[in-house]
This record gives structure tokens, C-alpha cells and sequence, in this order.
């Protein structure tokens, strides 16, 4: 099979070569619900951040499952979406708090064309059906992306459990790893909202003599 356009050096990760994808591929063909987002989206966050680009790591969960809201970043959307999907809304809350301010809209694609990489732990989602793809195998892509992102220092912001056991796939180096409940309703009230991850992750890099990222 080919690969899909647009990954660069992602590309030459192990998982596109050796018939992960394949698999991977064929369980979401025999899938006949509607699969989110669009296969020409599934990728967006790597082909928007590339591996030399990457300074900060936002890791999700599965896409939304909702029609027109995802678009292949972790927590983003689609700008029309409204109301916010309510862990962005919370994301938008700690930003206010944080930093004064949050986007106006629900496309975080500005940020990852600054170098925030916003994966999802799975890319492909059945409509309707929150974790509906977590066994066909995506993990081993999100393992490899968090090793070649620590190649050169990174910020990772490991929100949740979820998150927080990729941890063991991030290689040893000067890098930033902030670690805190997840930013939805049911956990955010447990350490989630006050951690000001966005002006940790500005501060670290202005420490490095780089640009910080503009959150909004």
C-alpha cells in the first residue's frame, strides 16, 4: 500500500514500513460506519508538525467522535464548532487563567504549525463511539512518534493516565515533562486546572533562548 501524502520524515518511522499501517488499514475497511476524520485528515497533525519542527507534545485520547468536529489534531476542532467539546472548553479556561487569554475558535492548527504536535493516542474513530478503534493497533505509531520527538529537547505536556504511561517512551534528554489530570469534566477539579502548563512550556523555552509559542 502507499503512504500517505504529506508526512515527511515521519514517513521513516518503523510502523510505515514494516505492514503496521497495513493491519491497521484493513480492520477500518471492514469497519462500514462512518470512520473520523476523513481519511485526507487522519494525519494532520503529523504532516502540520514535523519531527526536526516539534517543541512541544500535546498528547489525546481518540478523535471526537462526532461528525465535522475532528480534523486529525488532539482536543482540536473544526472552527464552526460550537459549543466548545467540553475538555477544550476547560483546555480554553486554564489558558484564560494562565495567561489571559484563549483562541476564538476551536482549531488549535495555529499552534501546530508552531511546533505544538497534537496527537491522538489513536487516530480513527467510528462516529458515535468514543474509543471505538483503541485495539486496532494505533499505540505503536504514538510510541514511536514520542521516541523520535525526544530525539532533541521537547516539552511534553502528559495530561491523564493515558497520557502519562507514554511517558516510559520519551528517551532521556533536556526536556520539559509536565504531568497532571486530564482537562475533562470528570477529572480537570483534580489538578488540572492551576497547573498554568502554557506559561511553564513558554518559560522553558524563552530559557532555551527560543521563540515562546503564541497560545491565542
Amino acid at each position: 500500500m502507499s503512504l500517505p501524502e504529506g508526512l515527511g520524515a515521519w514517513a521513516e518511522l518503523p510502523f510505515f514500513q514494516d505492514g503496521s499501517l497495513a493491519a491497521i488499514e484493513a480492520k477500518i475497511a471492514e469497519d462500514s460506519r462512518t470512520i473520523l476524520p476523513p481519511d485526507h485528515q487522519r494525519y494532520a497533525a503529523l504532516e502540520l508538525t514535523q519531527p526536526d519542527a516539534t517543541r512541544v507534545v500535546i498528547l489525546g485520547q481518540d478523535p471526537y467522535p462526532t461528525e465535522g468536529h475532528a480534523h486529525g489534531l488532539a482536543f482540536s476542532a473544526e472552527p464552526h464548532v460550537q459549543p466548545l467539546p467540553r475538555s477544550l472548553y476547560n483546555i480554553y479556561r486554564e489558558l484564560r487563567d494562565d495567561i489571559g487569554t484563549a483562541p476564538d475558535t476551536a482549531d488549535l492548527r495555529p499552534w501546530a504549525k508552531q511546533g505544538v504536535l497534537l496527537l491522538n493516542t489513536v487516530l480513527s474513530v467510528p462516529e458515535g463511539e468514543a474509543n471505538g478503534h483503541k485495539t486496532f493497533g494505533w499505540q505503536a505509531l504514538t510510541h514511536q512518534v514520542v521516541t523520535k520527538a525526544s530525539e532533541q529537547p521537547t516539552a511534553f505536556v502528559l495530561w491523564g493516565r493515558q497520557a502519562q504511561a507514554l511517558e516510559k517512551y520519551i528517551t532521556a534528554g533536556d526536556h520539559l515533562i509536565l504531568k497532571t489530570a486530564h482537562p475533562s469534566p470528570l477529572s480537570a477539579n483534580r489538578g488540572f486546572f492551576g497547573s498554568r502548563p502554557f506559561s511553564k512550556v513558554n518559560d522553558w523555552l524563552t530559557s532555551r533562548g527560543e521563540t515562546p509559542i503564541i497560545w491565542a
